[in-house]
């Protein structure tokens, strides 16, 4: 059972559509779609955006759905200069970017519980991902995803990621559902593909380019759903 979770319709609206066998129930206000996805069993939810509703959906879809692994896939903020829009992201980590409690002497985005900063995805996974970008002629981009509860629009805060964390990309969950799937020793990897700068433009070119990155998701996903 491959689990996938997008914050918005647009992110995973087209894996529902080609789904067969379908049967869909609303556990904890989410909607889940079981079938069948590229010939593999799958469960396909919207999250909401930010990262509580990324978490309620994570947990419910770990405890209800039992996924052999989850997909997080949706459209991001670039931060590492060679990225354009449409370009691909895969995690190597994820960081919640605005969890901070380094005045009691941690380091920025330090989680307590599991004490670490950098939440790693699962490396078969997430290079399976990359193949399967690359091989659809995506430029392609492995590095961390950095996740907060906030819309990047400025060139201040996208310097600060970059120099903080590394960062290549950033959004609202992927963090979260890095946590919560973690905790539940469920193996996840996360696909993001650009669809702004995150700098002072990124709310118009966001609104223009979110469709077009969000198409370039079900390509690399059938390629990788034949790899797994």
């Amino acid at each position: 059972m491959v689990g996938i979770i997008g914050a918005m319709d647009i992110e995973v609206n087209s894996f529902k559509e080609l789904m067969t066998d379908k049967s869909t129930e609303t556990v904890s206000g989410t909607e889940f779609v079981s079938g069948n996805l590229w010939g593999k069993p799958a469960v396909v939810a919207v999250s909401g955006v930010g990262k509580v509703n990324a978490a309620i959906c994570t947990q419910t879809m770990c405890l209800k759905y039992n996924p052999d692994f989850i997909i997080n896939s949706g459209v991001a903020g670039g931060l590492e200069k060679s990225l354009n829009i449409c370009d691909v992201v895969v995690a190597t980590s994820v960081i919640q970017h605005d969890m901070d409690t380094s005045p009691l002497g941690d380091p920025v985005g330090f989680i307590s519980g599991i004490n670490m900063v950098d939440i790693p995805s699962d490396e078969l996974l997430s290079a399976k991902l990359a193949s399967a970008s690359a091989e659809n002629g995506i430029h392609t981009l492995t590095g961390k995803i950095v996740s907060g509860d906030q819309f990047i629009n400025s060139a201040e805060k996208k310097k600060y990621l970059v120099d903080t964390f590394g960062a290549y990309a950033c959004e609202m969950e992927a963090a979260s559902i890095g946590h919560v799937a973690y905790k539940n020793n469920i193996p996840f990897c996360i696909l993001r593909s650009v669809s702004d700068n995150a700098d002072g433009s990124s709310h118009l070119s966001y609104t223009e380019f979110v469709d077009a990155a969000a198409k370039n998701l079900v390509r690399v996903m059938e390629v990788f759903f034949n790899k797994i």
